[in-house]
């Protein structure tokens, strides 16, 4: 009797105001199934590295044409190399290294239901009222062209340092949006839920 087992990876991104609870987007994202594959392998060999690390924003997801219609772009889920359309800013994640000190606001936790065939991580981040240090005062941009207008997030799972110390990391899913300015006048509670999930088949020899 051989066991198959297959995998689904899902995701939820829940973006709102922090002050006011406001849901400003709420939407699925898109997993990169090859670099989830290799931090998956490398996180349960325990290599040390292969753990979610970075919250990435970017402002190249979409574009508005003349008659005033957002388009696009698709999530960039192919390829080892690949990486939101334009980053402009990033956030470590992960609680356990000590560059994260606020652990309450930006955390991971990982929670299951016994019986059950999936786990669930949730990836918390706060983008506080002075991050970007460089950002516009007021949320009331007039176009999507500005740095720090969102409308794409993506996780970079960590792969070890570079000769310099560095963090080489790997997008491992990515969403676009609706574009969300953030300023310095609001915060904004980013919660990243990756659902995953295990399917049996029992098959005979």
């Amino acid at each position: 009797m051989e066991q198959q087992l297959s995998m689904n990876i899902q995701g939820l991104i829940k973006i709102t105001d922090y002050k006011t609870g406001e849901i400003i987007c709420d939407t699925h994202n898109a997993i990169h199934y090859e670099n989830m594959s290799e931090a998956i392998a490398y996180t349960l060999s325990n290599r040390g590295y292969g753990s979610i690390y970075r919250m990435a924003f970017g402002n190249g997801g979409s574009s508005v044409s003349e008659t005033g219609i957002i388009i696009y772009l698709p999530p960039n889920i192919m390829g080892q190399n690949a990486g939101l359309y334009n980053q402009t800013y990033q956030k470590i994640v992960d609680d356990t290294i000590s560059l994260n000190t606020d652990t309450s606001r930006n955390r991971m936790t990982v929670s299951h239901v016994s019986n059950k065939l999936y786990s669930d991580i949730l990836i918390q981040c706060l983008l506080d009222y002075g991050e970007p240090s460089d950002q516009a005062a007021f949320d009331n941009a007039t176009n999507s062209e500005g740095s720090y207008v969102f409308d794409e997030i993506g996780l970079l799972a960590n792969y070890g340092t570079d000769s310099l110390g560095f963090t080489n990391t790997k997008l491992i899913s990515h969403a676009v949006f609706h574009p969300v300015q953030k300023s310095l006048n609001r915060q904004i509670q980013i919660d990243y839920t990756i659902r995953i999930q295990t399917l049996t088949n029992m098959v005979t020899i």
